[in-house]
């Protein structure tokens, strides 16, 4: 299906003609006709299947049409500062050829971002794509009039819940009027998903797109490492190929910036992101590591979902991911469009389980690498073995350069 062919106004095809868009992805082939007819819609898809525009452009084109006053008529709620920037640019392109306003409101930012925030919500931005403590800040302060809100999004619902943000959510939702077209989105569909739905959907239409295998474009390995020889073998790798851009997930922020001093130690311009940098800080990063400033950027899962790079090379999963999903999520940020990729993934003697789960959900098995010469054997991969959960404690690591 072309998007030509749905009752889109001609400025929003003019729009989506000069950014390249033309024809529909699964997700919004169902979506955006439901969506048009203003019905609330909960749909299963993940990062990368072009949801964000099942959803940004019905908004658009109805604001476009019907917008009659200066209030704020839409509120998307995200689950990071990272993805409240993307979806806000994309609504820039998108409406360009309308008069369709928009801001992100995210927290981190100094007061007089947070004055811009507060004039946008009293002045009327037609769209606002916020964080949810940040949106409750605002609300707080009782100078919000919620009563032109027509929309209410809420994107990548499963990953703010596992953020703690339930409460949050039911308490935007309480403050905005009860007449009013609800959208969810989620990459997992979780009983805990089905709850949230059924308290804040109207008789919702459902659509389900199974979660993507990797891009084919992905070429796929997996190393058998213990954790002392990790760096090594990072160093081995990137000393042998011709990678430009390289980003290292592990899944923990503590671990962030240990990865980073151990490979600017041995010589290899590194940067680390996680949720504890100050919000001027983390754009920075991620602007020299877009700008080939930096050739390695060392990440939590915080840049696993909605941030796209392009030009990424490589991609490492220092440790096996908890969740199977994100690993499709992960290796995603690789590989985007057309361009080729890699992502390797390093398994100590107690992953090989977690990896095996990994394998299942995509229905391949991933090569396992031999580890380069001049290192000692690595351990065996046995996914039949488990191994208890380990108490929670805190020891500095030492790595073998």
């Amino acid at each position: 299906m072309k998007f030509n062919t749905l009752p889109f106004e001609p400025q929003v095809l003019d729009a989506l003609d000069s950014m390249g868009f033309s024809e529909l992805t699964p997700i919004q082939e169902q979506a955006i006709p439901i969506i048009l007819q203003q019905k609330d819609v909960i749909a299963c898809a993940q990062t990368g299947t072009g949801k964000t525009i099942a959803f940004i452009l019905p908004i658009i084109n109805y604001i476009f049409k019907n917008s009659k006053t200066e209030k704020v008529k839409t509120i998307i709620v995200v689950p990071t500062r990272e993805l409240a920037l993307q979806i806000d640019q994309q609504i820039e392109g998108l409406s360009y050829f309308t008069n369709v306003s928009s801001l992100a409101i995210y927290g981190g930012g100094d007061g007089q971002s947070f004055e811009t925030e507060r004039k946008a919500l009293t002045t009327g931005a037609d769209i606002i794509v916020c964080t949810p403590g940040r949106f409750i800040s605002h609300l707080n302060m009782g100078y919000f009039d919620a009563s032109g809100v027509s929309h209410f999004v809420l994107d990548e619902a499963d990953r703010m819940l596992d953020m703690g943000f339930n409460e949050d959510i039911v308490k935007i939702a309480d403050y905005l009027p009860k007449n009013r077209q609800n959208l969810m989105f989620s990459a997992t569909f979780p009983q805990k998903i089905r709850l949230l739905a059924n308290k804040l959907l109207n008789n919702p239409e459902s659509i389900n797109i199974a979660i993507s295998k990797p891009n084919e474009g992905i070429k796929q390995g997996a190393y058998l490492v213990y954790d002392s020889q990790k760096i090594r073998l990072i160093q081995e790798i990137l000393n042998k190929t011709n990678f430009e851009q390289v980003l290292i997930f592990t899944g923990k922020k503590l671990m962030v910036k240990e990865i980073t001093q151990a490979l600017r130690r041995i010589g290899i311009q590194a940067k680390g992101i996680q949720s504890d940098l100050e919000q001027k800080e983390r754009e920075q990063v991620l602007l020299e590591f877009t700008n080939k400033k930096v050739r390695v950027l060392v990440a939590t899962d915080i840049l696993a979902r909605g941030i796209d790079i392009k030009g990424i090379n490589l991609v490492i999963n220092y440790e096996v991911p908890k969740d199977e999903e994100d690993y499709v999520h992960r290796i995603g940020r690789t590989a985007r469009g057309d361009n080729k990729g890699v992502a390797l993934t390093f398994i100590n003697k107690e992953q090989c389980y977690d990896f095996s789960k990994i394998e299942k959900l995509i229905e391949k098995t991933i090569p396992k690498i031999k580890l380069p010469e001049g290192f000692e054997d690595g351990p065996e991969y046995n996914p039949t073995k488990t191994f208890p959960s380990k108490k929670k404690f805190f020891h500095k690591r030492k790595f073998k350069n």
